[in-house]
């Protein structure tokens, strides 16, 4: 979330990047965060004195008992008993002012970074790059989800008899594809300096609210109410909240980490030809990266991670591009985001596969993720991550863009991972 400081000290800033991602009654909420947090310091600095002139009276009434001027200690006590009544009382406000504020400002999304164009959908992002060959296919080329059935390597049926619909199983050379493909991408990622972990797939409510997931994304994430747990929707979660309330050094950075887990989204009002076979699933596997930053550093961390990804697409030789979001596509915590999007020649239109965002000092406010500077003094980090990569629209890519007459060839930097250089 956005720091109540930087909001005093840059208002007009604020509401002009608010209206780059057309965030309705910015100038109302703006105000009450800025009333909320008036009303929360005045009341703290009168909560202060009162308790400071009630430490004071003790103290004088420790004094009268002692000469023996009973009387005035006495007189003393009960207008400490009046200052306890108004402590508790301020107290009690200044909880309630607190609790408003905090409640405002989980409402407001990041400001994006000056790069980004103000814009009201994905049809206003910026194409900034794009390589790669998009393959001639002839006219009898198949979209995935038909040449996972002709080579029975995915079934979608299946999954919705086990589950429901976006549950897809994979099977023979269609399972050996898919761990390939994540063991390729980790090894990618730990040879550029990644360190690898394993973490939990479900995350409690702190967690999920430190990274910005909720409560704007509350109802998009599967909710195990029992337990208060919910299914990760991305690896980032757990990933960035192994370093929530940490204390940092400068030398630490840069922390670099990336992990593999199972993404589970309820993808709720999704319908269409457009989400059809892997193009949108409600469980779906995806290898992520993420960076803690000293925030000097963090832009040029993210044009890493741009070029990190350009690379693994170079090796599986998928025409790509790459997207600037404008103001009104650009997700809630991020300040800046690249998408990456892979041609499916088959179905003739382009699938993101990864983003790669810079959130700034907004998640590493919610995670209280903080680091020593030069001064001594605490700072906030930067925290960044991004997808490499989302497994099922590679794949469908993979499938679309690699068939033949004779089958479906494997990318050359696949066959090692595979142990088969075609699906026949």
């Amino acid at each position: 979330m956005l720091q109540v400081q930087f909001i005093r000290d840059n208002k007009e800033t604020v509401l002009a990047g608010l209206a780059k991602r057309n965030f309705a009654n910015a100038e109302k909420i703006i105000e009450e965060v800025l009333t909320a947090d008036e009303n929360r310091r005045s009341t703290q600095v009168e909560l202060d004195n009162t308790l400071a002139e009630s430490n004071k009276l003790s103290k004088e009434i420790g004094g009268f008992f002692k000469s023996g001027e009973v009387q005035k200690a006495n007189l003393l006590k009960e207008k400490t008993v009046q200052l306890k009544e108004k402590s508790k009382e301020l107290g009690e406000n200044f909880n309630a002012f607190a609790e408003e504020l905090q409640t405002l400002l989980y409402q407001i999304p990041n400001i994006p970074h000056t790069s980004v164009k103000a814009g009201k959908s994905e049809e206003d992002n910026e194409n900034i790059f794009s390589e790669g060959t998009i393959p001639d296919l002839g006219e009898n080329a198949l979209p995935h989800w038909e040449l996972a059935k002709k080579y029975d390597i995915i079934d979608f049926e299946l999954g919705n008899k086990i589950t429901g619909a976006g549950f897809p199983v994979y099977k023979g050379k269609g399972a050996r594809l898919q761990r390939a493909l994540i063991n390729y991408f980790l090894d990618k990622n730990t040879k550029a300096g990644y360190t690898e972990v394993q973490v939990p797939h479900l995350v409690n409510t702190e967690s999920a609210t430190a990274t910005g997931q909720l409560p704007d994304k509350d109802g998009q994430m599967y909710h195990s109410t029992v337990d208060d747990l919910y299914l990760i929707p991305t690896a980032e979660i757990p990933i960035t909240n192994m370093f929530r309330g940490n204390l940092m050094q400068e030398s630490e950075f840069p922390i670099k980490v990336t992990g593999y887990t199972p993404c589970f989204r309820r993808e709720a009002g999704s319908y269409g030809a457009h989400v059809r076979g892997l193009n949108r699933l409600h469980q779906f596997d995806k290898v992520e990266i993420v960076r803690i930053e000293h925030p000097d550093n963090s832009y040029q961390a993210l044009n890493g991670m741009v070029e990190h990804i350009k690379d693994i697409l170079r090796d599986l030789k998928l025409p790509y591009r790459i997207l600037r979001l404008c103001g009104g596509d650009t997700g809630f915590t991020s300040a800046l985001t690249f998408d990456f999007e892979v041609f499916s020649t088959a179905q003739d239109r382009w699938l993101e596969i990864s983003s790669a965002s810079n959130f700034e000092a907004f998640q590493a406010n919610r995670l209280k993720l903080r680091f020593k500077n030069k001064e001594g003094k605490s700072e906030l980090a930067h925290t960044l991550n991004g997808s490499s990569l989302a497994l099922p629209r590679v794949l469908a890519g993979i499938l679309e863009n690699y068939q033949t007459a004779d089958g479906i060839k494997i990318p050359d930097a696949l066959v090692p991972y595979c142990g088969f250089d075609i699906i026949d």
